[in-house]
């Protein structure tokens, strides 16, 4: 069996959402001193819901694979739901990440979480 899926394959080489929101509504960044990956997302939110999402990765092919996943999986969705965006769902979206990769599903994570509470910080500090 090869060591990645095609899925992952795929979104390395064809990764979605990639850039940067100028103004984004929330930036969430994350890295892995141990492995030495970045991750950034921005989020454009209307309402209560995910508008737009790009995301910058400095890391190798399940990091960039694993961030490509996630914003396809929030973009258009609720707040709420993007928020209970597990690591385990991004991996199974990609059929599965070797074990010793499956850290870079928790970076994304991470960082949506963290995009999420500066847009909720920055909502905050408007009031």
């Amino acid at each position: 069996m090869a060591l990645y899926s095609e899925k992952v394959m795929d979104h390395f080489r064809h990764p979605r959402n990639v850039g940067v929101i100028e103004n984004a509504d929330g930036v969430g960044e994350v890295g892995n001193t141990v492995c030495g990956d970045i991750m950034k997302i921005y989020l454009k939110i209307d309402g209560d819901v995910i508008t737009d999402v790009k995301f910058e990765t400095f890391g190798c092919a399940s990091a960039i694979a694993s961030s490509s996943m996630a914003t396809e999986l929030i973009k258009g969705k609720k707040l709420s739901e993007a928020m209970a965006l597990t690591n385990k769902a991004v991996a199974e979206a990609l059929d599965g990440l070797p074990a010793h990769k499956m850290h870079c599903s928790v970076l994304a994570e991470e960082a949506i979480q963290n995009a999420l509470n500066d847009y909720y910080a920055k909502q905050k500090s408007k009031s």
